[in-house]
């Protein structure tokens, strides 16, 4: 069968092919923010820490990680239509699962199930998007795309929020099932008789092997790293050690071997360079953003997990409004200057963030999010063209997951390092507030007799203060730091160069 049969084949109702193809891709994004919100809740259900509590988010982001540059092997081995038919069910498995989970050893083991089940999702919905569209309409696919890709995350907390607030939290999982259910059966009736062409590739298990020991490896130090005070803790040091050879040995590997898990190759392309790295830390940037503040608000400023949803999902507004604008008129633009626009005002908004108090309100707080929205609007799109911009045309597949990959990594390690920088400074802070507290120095009795006297109570609630100031602090640390790192992007995206236009718009054209 020739790719011409499999380009001409046009499902029998395209809309339909596109909302199971799209409702797949949404769930599979949803999921990853989904639990952000009901962390403390999911913590506390099942006996573990907050911090224990983020292992449910970067372990599904881990393996799902992992699976994503197997994507391609596994289309061209089993099939497109089938790669994600399967995909989709062995995903509403894994939730059913998650969602009866008893303990957080098993939720955690899990949502690594569900995260590497969902890898392949997002790649094989773009492949299969781009196959059923003619050229000229392609672009509307992609923008579709996009828009799920930014809604579904914002989507994630406030429906995350609402669950747990008004069910229990097994349904944050549950609901991918009947979602799963229909996604699968449209795709099947509407592109079941579309041609595959099927090859038997050999598969690189050594590079995929040093690869998941790596990532893993390095996900573990990060994730444990605060509990067992870093490099203080001899199973940190064998941690770091075992991830810093396996990535090591998996770089020289993927160079050498014919035919790499990872293409690596792809980064001798300036664009790729330049356009990847800036994903890869304005991504992390969003995530770790995303997860610091719901959880602030509910620790610190005693939101509900409903209103922190809510409160965060302003961020989605923006965004839904430009996608269609975006697929359109970007190419019109200098894309350099675009994402400059997108880093400034990311990075205004973590400025604005840093500048919150105690006494900081709703509207304020989802004002900000609303702002940096316009950031998020202007970001993946442009960088997403600037990166593909320079690769061959057999590339693209390979360059996209690739990118996806890297930028599903930093996501989760973002995740860890945040809350670790977080917790860390907040004790510093707390420690730095107790010095002068004292029963014997003159303002602390002072407080105290305004409280009712010295009591073990009026301590207790003295120390809950303090440690209320130093969650603040250490809230305005991070998102200070967090903006000189958006600004900072700005100087990689220059290090691109145009043109961006022909070969991307061919890019978004046949995959």
């Amino acid at each position: 069968m020739s790719h011409s049969d499999k380009a001409s084949f046009t499902p029998p109702n395209l809309v339909l092919a596109t909302i199971g193809l799209s409702l797949a891709t949404f769930m599979q994004v949803l999921d990853t923010t989904i639990a952000n919100v009901s962390l403390p809740t999911i913590a506390g259900n099942l006996g573990a820490s907050a911090e224990q509590g983020t292992w449910v988010i970067t372990s599904f982001a881990v393996s799902n990680a992992i699976a994503l540059p197997l994507t391609g092997w596994m289309g061209r081995r089993f099939g497109e239509v089938r790669l994600f038919i399967g995909a989709t069910l062995l995903f509403m498995l894994a939730s059913f699962l998650c969602g009866i989970a008893q303990s957080m050893n098993s939720l955690v083991a899990f949502r690594a199930l569900q995260g590497f089940v969902a890898g392949p999702l997002y790649p094989i919905t773009q492949a299969l998007l781009l196959s059923i569209y003619p050229p000229s309409r392609r672009g509307m696919a992609l923008s579709l795309l996009a828009m799920v890709t930014v809604v579904a995350p914002i989507a994630g907390p406030l429906l995350g929020g609402w669950i747990t607030d008004s069910y229990s939290w097994p349904w944050i999982f549950f609901i991918n099932l009947p979602i799963g259910l229909f996604a699968a059966f449209v795709v099947y009736q509407q592109l079941g008789k579309r041609p595959e062409t099927l090859k038997k590739e050999p598969m690189d298990y050594v590079g995929l092997v040093s690869m998941i020991i790596g990532v893993g490896a390095l996900q573990i130090v990060l994730d444990k790293g605060n509990d067992l005070d870093w490099f203080e803790s001899n199973f940190i040091i064998g941690g770091t050690v075992i991830a810093v050879i396996a990535l090591a040995f998996f770089i020289i590997w993927e160079f050498t071997e014919r035919h790499p898990v990872v293409n690596l190759r792809l980064f001798r392309y300036r664009n790729y360079s330049a356009g990847t790295l800036a994903l890869v830390g304005g991504y992390a940037a969003f995530m770790g953003i995303s997860l610091l503040l719901p959880q602030w608000l509910q620790t610190q400023m005693g939101y509900t997990a409903t209103w922190a949803g809510m409160a965060a999902a302003p961020i989605g507004i923006v965004p839904v409004l430009l996608a269609p604008f975006m697929g359109r008129y970007a190419h019109k633009f200098d894309l350099r200057v675009l994402s400059t626009l997108a880093f400034a005002a990311m990075g205004a908004s973590c400025f604005m963030r840093a500048s919150f108090t105690t006494d900081v309100d709703f509207i304020h707080v989802a004002l900000v999010q609303l702002f940096m929205g316009i950031g998020v609007a202007m970001f993946f799109m442009p960088i997403l063209s600037i990166l593909l911009s320079q690769l061959p045309q057999d590339q693209i597949a390979d360059g996209s997951g690739l990118a996806t990959f890297l930028r599903t990594v930093a996501g989760s390690f973002a995740a860890s390092l945040s809350t670790w920088l977080w917790f860390r400074r907040a004790d510093e802070h707390h420690a730095r507030l107790t010095e002068h507290i004292s029963v014997y120095d003159p303002s602390t009795r002072e407080v105290l007799e305004q409280m009712g006297g010295m009591s073990q109570q009026n301590a207790a609630s003295l120390d809950h203060m303090i440690n209320g100031q130093a969650f603040m602090l250490s809230t305005i640390d991070y998102f200070t730091l967090a903006g000189w790192v958006c600004l900072g992007l700005i100087v990689l995206i220059w290090l691109a160069k145009p043109p961006f236009g022909a070969q991307s718009a061919d890019a978004s054209g046949g995959h």
